[in-house]
């Protein structure tokens, strides 16, 4: 999908953000390179969740992630699964002073996705 307009391009860049953020978290984890993510969580399995949302910012990529529906939902839930790494309760993690870059970079690629997903509804009704 080639983006057409420059919101389409900013949405798109955010998406590409999460997706080379996230990869680069799974590969520390495989790799054991600090600072990783734990191996597992007490709810859930760090490597299972990266894939989903990974998938999703993939899907809404590809979609169009303000053109179609399906992708503007995609790329809401990329963001949403995308704060679970990189929400605001990182502000309080121990290693925050380590992983700063990719929590703000993670953020400001989720504020633009939401961003993207209101505009996309703006523009084209709620009901599109």
């Amino acid at each position: 999908m080639t983006p057409t307009s420059s919101a389409d391009r900013i949405a798109a860049s955010a998406l590409a953000t999460l997706i080379i953020l996230q990869t680069v978290m799974l590969a520390s984890l495989y790799a054991g390179v600090p600072p990783h993510p734990p191996a597992a969580t007490p709810l859930f399995g760090i490597g299972p969740l990266i894939g989903a949302s990974l998938s999703a910012a993939t899907a809404a990529l590809v979609l169009g992630p303000r053109s179609t529906p399906a992708g503007r939902w995609f790329g809401l839930i990329a963001a949403a699964l995308a704060l679970v790494s990189f929400g605001p309760q990182k502000f309080f993690d121990p290693q925050f002073a380590i992983i700063w870059p990719a929590v703000i970079g993670g953020q400001i690629a989720c504020a633009v996705l939401v961003w993207a997903f209101c505009k996309g509804l703006q523009g084209r009704g709620a009901t599109a």
